[in-house]
């Protein structure tokens, strides 16, 4: 009697743990609450962020085309752009405005990231900034550690929840309320038609070398396990690597390099200065892409009111250089004397 009343939760609880692979939203079985359990990785919750990772070494076996690899890189960019300039600075931040459509359309290329759903990246992104860089911040490399903050946050229990509280503006929207619960569904189309699009190309030009197998390989796995981990730098990176202009509250920094990557994201210490900003690159020298696209959006109307950053945040920035370029110069003429 004991093994079986023992089995029984056990069966009870894997199931209910791959029926959230397709239902994000579905009660885990046990309810604990205890801050160490919840931050331990759930590796069977976590199965298909895996098989992503793992589906790259099909590459052995599909062998590359120049085609497979530029839509790989296309197909990065694309979604990139869709986490950074709307899962980030529409969704978290508000820091423009766009009409129900075109925010559907760009959740939706934002969901195809394997990201989750926009309401669970908006709630996650708004709780960073309340406790950046404090025990609350699931992905501070600060309190965490570099790897926790870098991936494990994003395979925990904890890391799997949406808070509603922090998110009502958003959750009035039943579409994203759906892409949200159904975050898995987005990403299977596109897979699928990422393949058939592969068997079309190698119908019509076989002199291109690539097949639907190639294609899902290159188009959707590498490009995706590409795009986590491009993102997830600014987690373990952005706070640790780079420079301070702006003394904020965390560790934030502005690392060029992060910024050419994510599309702007890198300039993280001027973000948290101002986060209800659409532009991150402050400055004319700091390249925003994300900001660039959107400007280029609003020319054309489909996007509007983008915040800017107000003028004594801009100067107080630049008193912050003009003072660190002083300190600088003085310290080599000590030196120099010394």
């Amino acid at each position: 009697m004991s093994i079986k009343s023992t089995a029984q939760p056990r069966g009870r609880q894997l199931l209910n743990t791959m029926i959230r692979w397709v239902d994000s939203e579905a009660e885990p079985y046990s309810a604990n609450t205890d801050p160490e359990t919840q931050h331990k990785i759930n590796w069977v919750r976590c199965i298909p962020f895996l098989v992503v990772h793992l589906a790259c070494l099909g590459v052995i076996w599909t062998g590359w085309s120049a085609t497979a690899i530029w839509f790989c890189l296309g197909f990065f960019w694309l979604r990139m752009f869709a986490v950074t300039a709307f899962y980030h600075r529409l969704f978290s931040h508000r820091t423009y405005k766009t009409n129900r459509a075109w925010q559907f359309v760009f959740a939706v290329i934002g969901n195809a990231s394997c990201q989750r759903g926009p309401l669970w990246w908006a709630s996650h992104h708004r709780k960073h900034h309340k406790h950046s860089d404090q025990e609350e911040d699931l992905h501070s490399p600060v309190a965490h550690g570099f790897w926790f903050s870098h991936v494990g946050w994003f395979m925990s229990e904890a890391g799997f929840k949406t808070d509603y509280s922090v998110i009502k503006d958003l959750a009035r929207f039943p579409e994203l309320r759906f892409l949200n619960r159904f975050d898995v569904l987005v990403p299977a189309v596109f897979a699928v038609l990422i393949f058939g699009l592969g068997e079309l190309i190698g119908s019509l030009w076989p002199e291109t070398g690539t097949n639907g197998w190639q294609m899902l390989v290159w188009g959707f796995f590498i490009s995706t396990t590409l795009l986590f981990h491009a993102t997830f730098t600014i987690n373990s990176l952005g706070h640790v690597w780079g420079s301070r202009r702006f003394k904020t509250k965390d560790q934030s920094r502005n690392n060029p390099w992060l910024a050419l990557l994510t599309l702007g994201e890198g300039w993280h210490n001027n973000h948290h200065r101002f986060a209800v900003s659409t532009r991150q690159g402050f400055y004319w020298w700091e390249v925003d892409i994300s900001y660039y696209l959107l400007k280029l959006f609003s020319f054309l109307g489909i996007v509007s009111d983008l915040n800017p950053v107000p003028v004594r945040i801009l100067e107080e920035g630049k008193q912050s250089a003009a003072s660190a370029d002083r300190k600088q110069i003085k310290g080599i003429a000590n030196d120099e004397f010394s």
